[in-house]
């Protein structure tokens, strides 16, 4: 967001209006103290002129010192009560004598009968500025007696000292009232210092009242840091008394811009120096790239030296800017009910506070380069809503003022939506207690910071809707204005590539929890959100990643996952964990269609219903297609079934397990449980723990392993092929097979041991391709093998070319077309067209 509350800087400026009455009111400070006493000029004329070499001199003493002196060259008493003065010049003091101010005119007509006097042509007046040493240099000019210091230094000093404090007046039409005190022109007042000219139409000076007022027009200019300020105002007036000056629709016009002030109050120091600055029933700053800022009432204090020190905006602050640079465009508005200013000792805004609630809100659109126009332009929104706000300013280019820092606090909430083209908008959030932007060059938005209880949201395009949450966020934004090498191409790629406004990176701390939940898919429920914690989170702009670190948990529907670092894909919901995996499934007793049309994963495992773990050195979690896939010296059970091997993977949509391997050191090994042991202990009324024959009926358990194992639940059977380690090896509690592939049957749910039948067991063994079995000494060849976990029993069989045989140590070679094997009392059967040969171990 390009907060350009930095063209308030230009604030300062409307100090300016200050200066109207400054100067202007120079005319009056400079005696207002000592007024003028022309009452009684018309009693002198004829009383105490003395004559002197070069006319005449008229002296009003006070005390020991002169109060003023009329000098002119030429009296004449004219018989109609009127008195003629020629080349008239009024010298002025204070009461210690100290000062001089003059008054010089061609001609001065004095009526006795109306006792006023009257300027006939035109009037100079030079007034110097309080405090300032007086004759000793009275034509000195600004500039002079530098020139001359070599001379007398002292002297040379004070003669520079009094030239720049003097104003000098031009006006015309001048008219004393003797018995008021006031004196008014309805000509055109001219007046000019080494700050500035200006000049009003008409003025009225009431010397007993001690209030000076500037009619109409009033106009002013001066600069100010080296810029030209012209200052308008329909009316003026000062009180002595108060030292305050009054202006009415006042208006500063500079080259940042204009600002103006339907009313504005002006209280001096003695000096003539700005003490205090009011603007009353509406302030209005525009600058002039673009920003707009309004407010009811507002007020400003100044130092010695007529800079700001601080100002106060309240009744609700407007603010609005508008810019426009190549292939971008921008426009702000913000509000505040009030606003506070502080400035440096130059006078350059440097800071501002707003409270009472505050709201930031800008868009962006940026044009794509001709290169990348099927993307579309990128629009990108932010509103930022705080209680209270602070900003701080710097300078930046040419000297322009802009922000460098934003604070907000008591809660900020920072909204944002983008869109590219015609595309979904994507919208985000940003809150925490407190956020602090951080400003680049331009104005850019680069970097925001949030601390207590801070959260971010975001929604990709694809609809992945998430949430991160944390005692601490930053956030740094894509560039927008300015390029790698800052040239226009540069610029324009960097906005494309990156998008203006989005976040580039990001990274929060302490107590993280991620929640992430996918777009719902037409026809079915929304799936059950992923929600992941930690207590680091770095999330990176560029494919959009967030990388979870220092005890990373993620929980996806009924799967709970640890590992030493977790990172999730933003766009496609992804995870990956890497290092020390940790993986354990709640199942949850929903499976297949049952688990697309509730939104759940579903449940998988090795056919039984109570939890199932794995563990790995890395493993990926698929959001879309549910599957899990864990890699390095990966391990999964679930109760007394287990597989184990390079990489397994989990589909949990279509319920099936796969695990591969191509190194001979590394097989697939498969454990699982066999149904023989309980299910042949015959029912004697006794629980002895042994079968018919006196073993152990506990249950067996059977062990496979190979270089590819599938395992499909809606089918209840796993398949085991040798892969790329050729053959299968195949271990019960009685036998152990070698073959091309191994096929187990797992009973159907509830059909079996275990607590509610929730262990799930074998049924049955298939060996196929090359099989070779041992069991008991014995050795038996063939091409498939087929055992009964129930009967214990173990057929092997042959083709027509290639019938099974057997090899026992002390019977040599059987063969036949089926030769069956009783794990139970170490028969074999053998069975051949219509007869059956029955060979029987000894004991």
């Amino acid at each position: 967001m390009r907060f350009t509350i930095e063209r308030m800087r230009t604030l300062v400026l409307a100090a300016g209006v200050l200066l109207v009455g400054a100067l202007v009111l120079f005319l009056a400070v400079g005696k207002l103290k000592n007024p003028l006493n022309l009452k009684e000029l018309p009693k002198r004329l004829g009383v105490d002129i003395q004559q002197e070499a070069n006319g005449y001199t008229l002296s009003h003493a006070f005390g020991a010192h002169s109060q003023y002196k009329i000098h002119a060259s030429k009296v004449v008493q004219l018989k109609d009560n009127r008195a003629i003065l020629h080349d008239v010049k009024i010298e002025l003091y204070d009461t210690a004598g100290g000062r001089v101010d003059r008054i010089e005119g061609a001609e001065f007509e004095y009526d006795q009968k109306t006792n006023t006097a009257t300027a006939a042509g035109p009037v100079e007046i030079t007034l110097m500025r309080p405090g300032v040493a007086p004759a000793i240099a009275p034509k000195a000019a600004p500039g002079h007696a530098v020139a001359n210091k070599g001379k007398s230094q002292p002297l040379a000093a004070a003669a520079e000292t009094a030239s720049t404090g003097e104003v000098h007046v031009k006006t015309s039409g001048l008219t004393f009232d003797q018995g008021s005190g006031v004196v008014t022109t309805s000509q055109r007042v001219d007046f000019s210092m080494v700050q500035g000219t200006g000049s009003s139409m008409g003025a009225t000076y009431d010397s007993k009242e001690g209030t000076l007022v500037l009619d109409r027009a009033v106009e002013l200019m001066t600069k100010r840091a080296g810029q030209t300020v012209e200052i308008h105002a329909t009316h003026a007036d000062f009180e002595h008394a108060s030292q305050e000056c009054r202006l009415h629709s006042a208006t500063a016009d500079y080259r940042g811009g204009v600002a103006t002030a339907v009313d504005a109050k002006i209280q001096f120091r003695e000096d003539g120096s700005v003490i205090r600055l009011d603007a009353l029933n509406g302030f209005t700053l525009t600058t002039s790239n673009g920003g707009h800022l309004t407010a009811p009432k507002g007020s400003m204090d100044f130092n010695g030296h007529n800079q700001p020190r601080r100002g106060h905006l309240e009744g609700g602050v407007q603010m609005d800017s508008a810019s426009e640079s190549a292939g971008q465009s921008r426009k702000m508005h913000g509000t505040s009910p009030a606003m506070e200013l502080a400035f440096d000792a130059k006078g350059d805004l440097r800071h501002a506070h707003m409270e009472r609630g505050v709201e930031m809100h800008s868009e962006e659109l940026n044009q794509p380069a001709a290169s990348n126009a099927k993307g579309g332009p990128l629009r990108v929104s932010r509103t930022w809503r705080s209680p209270i706000a602070d900003v701080d300013f710097r300078k930046g280019g040419q000297g322009q003022l802009e922000p460098a820092k934003m604070t907000g606090a008591q809660g900020v909430v920072v909204t944002g939506e983008s869109q590219r083209g015609n595309g979904a908008i994507v919208p985000s959030r940003l809150a925490a207690d407190a956020v602090t932007g951080e400003f680049g060059p331009g104005s850019q938005l680069t970097a925001m910071t949030g601390t207590g209880n801070a959260s971010l949201e975001e929604t990709s395009a694809t609809g992945t809707r998430e949430t991160a949450n944390g005692d601490r966020l930053t956030v740094q934004f894509a560039a927008g204005t300015i390029g790698a090498a800052g040239s226009p191409t540069a610029n324009r790629a960097a906005r494309d590539s990156n998008g203006t406004g989005q976040i580039q990176s990001g990274v929060l701390d302490g107590h993280v929890v991620l929640i992430q939940q996918p777009a719902a898919k037409p026809g079915a429920q929304a799936e059950a959100p992923m929600r992941a914690t930690a207590g680091h989170a770095a999330y990176e702009g560029t494919g959009q990643w967030l990388h979870l670190t220092v005890s990373p948990r993620v929980e996806d529907g009924g799967l709970q996952l640890t590992a030493e670092k977790v990172d999730v894909s933003q766009e496609s919901g992804d995870a990956f964990a890497h290092g020390n995996v940790k993986a354990t499934w709640m199942n949850t007793g929903t499976a297949g269609a049952a688990s697309e049309k509730s939104g759940q994963k579903g449940d998988v495992a090795l056919g039984g219903k109570g939890p199932a773990h794995a563990i790995s050195s890395e493993a990926q979690l698929h959001q879309a297609t549910g599957e899990a896939t864990f890699k390095g010296h990966a391990r999964l059970w679930q109760d007394a079934n287990s597989v184990a091997g390079p990489v397994i993977v989990l589909d949990r949509q279509k319920q099936t397990l796969v695990s591969h391997s191509t190194d001979p050191a590394e097989p697939v090994r498969a454990v699982l449980l066999s149904a023989g042991g309980p299910a042949a202990v015959p029912d004697t009324g006794k629980d002895s723990g042994k079968d018919a024959a006196g073993k152990s009926a506990a249950p067996s358990v059977i062990r496979v392993r190979g270089g590819d194992l599938k395992y499909s639940d809606a089918e209840r059977k796993a398949v085991m092929h040798g892969g790329a380690l050729g053959t299968v090896v195949a271990e019960t509690g009685t036998a152990s097979s070698v073959s091309n592939e191994v096929e187990l049957r797992l009973l159907p749910p509830g059909n079996h041991a275990g607590r509610d039948g929730g262990q799930a067991q074998v049924d049955g063994l298939t060996a196929r391709g090359h099989v070779v079995l041992n069991s008991g000494g014995r050795r038996g060849t063939g091409e498939q093998l087929v055992y009964t976990s129930e009967t214990g029993e173990y057929v092997l069989t042959g083709t027509i070319a290639t019938p099974p045989r057997m090899t026992d140590p002390t019977r040599g070679n059987v063969t036949g077309e089926a030769l069956i094997f009783h794990s139970r009392d170490d028969s074999v059967s053998v069975e051949g067209g219509t007869t059956k040969t029955e060979t029987t171990a000894p004991k």
